[in-house]
């Protein structure tokens, strides 16, 4: 310091900085005092400085800014900011600076600079006056309570969410300033940060306030703990911020969000419009209604061309729902008639393809609709709603139906933001119920086309007692390419098939149906088993060439490429049973006494593969035998997959464990060994094996003399009088006459002529010939040739079958029709 004076002229200034260096300067900012402070600071001596200008101290770029700052101090008292000083020993030093007129001396004007290092300190010690302008000029809201949470202090931003000024406050709780607050909440808040010192950042808050009592606002605060010199807290101090805009934006992304999960889960209309009023509440309503067209609703087309808002459209409600229990604001029932009114707002909005909203809804108009059942009609006012929204369902450039959107318990009304967001919401699930829909329709043509490709019932048959269980994995279409069949044959005889098609859908039904078309065709035709697999490997291999190079993978020819299936025949006179596979698990056995076997068949290939030819099994039944025929989803699980082994081990043990009626052990078994959602699709057929005694086979080995005609006749006729069918002898004998005729003419070997009486009377003749009879139709002329076409004529088919040493030529009447 320059003078003795000079300690006690600063010792009366109050200084903000207390830790800073003073420096005294003259009026031409020359040094004229330098203190220890300072040159520790900077590390000049005193002698090394005074009567030097303090450009000297300073770097170059802020030497040139002193005259300028001069300039201000003496216009403006004095100046605060940070200025760059070079040190002794040559490196720059950033400094805080506060230069304040000096007071207490005669003469021209002096200046006292303070000087702190930015380095060291924590920053400008601001000033009471300061702290009060920076905290009551805040565009941020701040209060201060005491310990007893009372206010002692708030500034004027916090005003702008009502509760009065600052002075009406002092002394009063936040439940009294902000009634429509969660008051409770936030004050534990600030007891937590009374009690443990540790702040609150960022709380964020949800409520009424008095500014804005009719709609909910979201505020973001902050609660900090202030103390005395002693540590000892005093009160707390918080901040808030209106943050509802980016609140409601979050709200609206999450809200989407939600409907990208939850809307579209199934193909079905009905659900997926009520998908849609799940996510709308409570999140942007209190009450959501979804009416579609009906024709939406049925998988149709909805109408083309704009409709009239006069004209009184058929809609229905697919979906609804409320923030209360029981929906007690619905006046027309999910899947009833919603009949609004023409020219009411839903049918004007259906008409326009637009939206509309109305705010305030008149409280004592009634709801559009009319012919509610019940007389359910209510006045806006009885059913409690104040706001609404209307929104067309379109999708594709068509409008299929109407969301609205109300607003019951929620104050505040639909604004613009809400519309919009409604919007984007029914946008969403627009397209999932127009996919639905579409779906509808094709699910729809799909079931009709398998109902008509699967068997509606089975024959009634003396071999066999069947029963069928089928299970689609895809619970959405209640379709696969599984199918199976039960075919009558020739002799008494029946054929049990069981296939698999890869694929679901129409196409998957449609490969499905040609290739069952394919086995009931080749079945007519009597061939055994193994012969049946090789011709149908034939068309499914000559198909899927004919489709071939560009075809698309979904035609139904290229769907059977690798199908499998099952071809099984039983003779109940003889209790054989041949069957053959190609890429298809062999079928099941029960024995009788229960005892569960698996046939051994021989392995072959999967339709249109190729590779090694198909072989047979042959084995003989016990009457009361139970074939089970199966695909792979009865024993495939995720946890084996297609292990044979450990299927067949399944189904050994259910097969074992249960002894009941064909029909029921067929879904006992299913139901077993399939979940409801299946791992794959399953088709069980199961067949209990019945045999034809003796009293109902008659046959005789004939010799290849024209003479045994007659006598063969007669044993025809006798036996048909010993079963008690003589309306059917003479059509028999004409029959039998033919036959055995035509074998001794144009055959040779033995001849062997059998009637089997079951659910016809069956005429076969046997002989060693490889040749077959044709019909033909004779000419008037003509001496011969009218048998086959009289045997036509008088029974009920015919056919002709080749064994592995002949054929059998057949013919059957029916036992139930009158005789012609």
């Amino acid at each position: 310091m320059g003078t003795s004076e000079e300690p006690d002229v600063l010792a009366g200034q109050r200084f903000d900085m207390a830790d800073a260096a003073p420096v005294l300067l003259d009026a031409q900012m020359a040094v004229t005092s330098w203190t220890a402070d300072a040159e520790r600071l900077l590390g000049y001596p005193a002698s090394a400085v005074l009567g030097r200008n303090a450009a000297d101290l300073l770097l170059p770029e802020d030497a040139a800014r002193l005259p300028e700052l001069a300039e201000h101090c003496r216009g403006n008292g004095g100046w605060v900011g940070l200025l760059s000083a070079r040190h002794r020993a040559g490196y720059p030093i950033r400094v805080m600076v506060r230069v304040v007129p000096f007071v207490g001396g005669e003469g021209p004007a002096r200046w006292v600079v303070l000087v702190g290092d930015l380095a060291g300190g924590q920053g400008w010690d601001m000033s009471r006056s300061v702290l009060e302008r920076m905290a009551s000029r805040s565009p941020v809201g701040i209060a201060i309570v005491d310990t007893d949470l009372r206010f002692v202090w708030s500034n004027a931003a916090l005003e702008q969410f009502g509760g009065g000024p600052a002075p009406q406050r002092l002394g009063r709780r936040l439940a009294d300033v902000q009634p429509g607050l969660d008051a409770e909440t936030l004050e534990e808040q600030m007891r937590r940060v009374l009690e443990t010192g540790e702040p609150v950042i960022g709380y964020e808050h949800v409520g009424r306030i008095r500014s804005a009592p009719h709609r909910e606002t979201a505020h973001t605060m902050s609660f900090i703990r202030l103390e005395d010199d002693h540590g000892h807290p005093i009160g707390v101090y918080y901040t808030v911020q209106d943050v509802t805009e980016r609140y409601r934006a979050r709200q609206r992304l999450a809200l989407l969000d939600r409907a990208g999960e939850h809307i579209g889960r199934s193909l079905d209309v009905m659900q997926t419009a009520q998908e849609l009023a799940d996510v709308a509440v409570p999140g942007l309503a209190d009450f959501v209604t979804v009416d579609l067209l009906e024709s939406v609703l049925r998988g149709a087309e909805p109408p083309s061309g704009p409709l009239g808002d006069t004209e009184t459209v058929p809609l229905r409600r697919a979906g609804h729902r409320s923030v209360r229990d029981g929906v007690p604001e619905a006046v027309v029932g999910i899947g009833d008639v919603a009949a609004y009114l023409a020219g009411s707002p839903p049918i004007r909005s259906l008409a326009a393809g637009a939206s509309w909203r109305e705010e305030r809804l008149d409280p004592l108009a009634k709801e559009w609709a009319t012919g509610l059942p019940g007389g359910r009609a209510s006045s806006f006012l009885d059913l409690g709603l104040h706001s609404v929204m209307i929104v067309p369902i379109p999708a594709r450039g068509t409008t299929l139906g109407v969301t609205t959107f109300f607003r019951r318990d929620r104050q505040d009304p639909f604004d613009e933001d809400d519309l919009n967001l409604a919007e984007e919401l029914v946008r969403r699930a627009a397209l999932c119920v127009d996919n639905a829909r579409r779906y509808t329709r094709e699910r729809d043509a799909a079931l009709v086309l398998q109902r008509n490709l699967l068997p509606h019932g089975f024959p009634e048959l003396g071999a066999v007692e069947v029963a069928a269980c089928y299970r689609p994995a895809d619970e959405l279409t209640g379709l696969a390419g599984d199918w199976f069949d039960v075919i009558p044959l020739s002799g008494a005889r029946v054929a049990l098939v069981v296939g698999e098609v890869a694929g679901h859908g129409i196409d998957g039904a449609a490969a499905m149906g040609r290739l069952r078309a394919a086995v009931q065709t080749l079945a007519d035709l009597d061939l055994p088993p193994e012969e049946v697999l090789a011709h149908l490997d034939d068309l499914v291999s000559r198909t899927a060439r004919e489709e071939g190079a560009g075809a698309d993978a979904r035609t139904s020819g290229m769907q059977a490429m690798g199908a499998s299936c099952l071809y099984v025949v039983y003779d109940p006179v003889s209790g054989r049973c041949t069957m053959a596979g190609a890429g298809h698990p062999a079928p099941a056995v029960v024995e009788p006494d229960g005892t569960v076997t698996f046939a051994e068949v021989p392995p072959g290939p999967a339709l249109g593969v190729g590779g090694m030819p198909f072989e047979a099994l042959e084995l003989t039944l016990a009457e009361g035998s139970v074939l089970a025929l199966h695909t792979d989803g009865l024993i495939a699980t995720p946890r084996t997959g297609r292990d044979p082994e450990a299927g067949r081990e399944r189904l050994r043990r259910a097969l074992e464990a249960h002894g009941q009626p064909l029909d029921g052990l067929c879904r006992t078994i299913v139901d077993d060994l399939v979940p409801r959602r299946p791992y794959d699709d399953v088709a069980l057929l199961m067949a209990r094996t019945r045999r034809l005694g003796a009293e109902r086979v008659a046959t005789w080995e004939l010799p290849p003399d024209p003479a045994v005609v007659a006598e063969a006749r007669k044993s025809a006729t006798r036996q048909l009088s010993d079963w008690g069918l003589d309306d059917l002898a003479f059509t028999t004998e004409l029959v039998v006459s033919e036959l055995v005729t035509n074998a001794i003419r144009h055959a040779g070997g033995p001849i062997r002529l059998r009637l089997i009486a079951e659910q016809a009377l069956i005429c076969e003749v046997f002989d060693g010939g490889a040749s077959a009879p044709h019909l033909r139709h004779p000419k008037t002329t003509d001496e011969g040739g009218r048998g086959l076409l009289l045997i036509s004529q008088f029974t009920q088919r015919w056919g002709t079958r080749y064994t592995s040493d002949g054929k059998i030529i057949w013919a059957e009447q029916s036992l139930t029709d009158p005789p012609m």
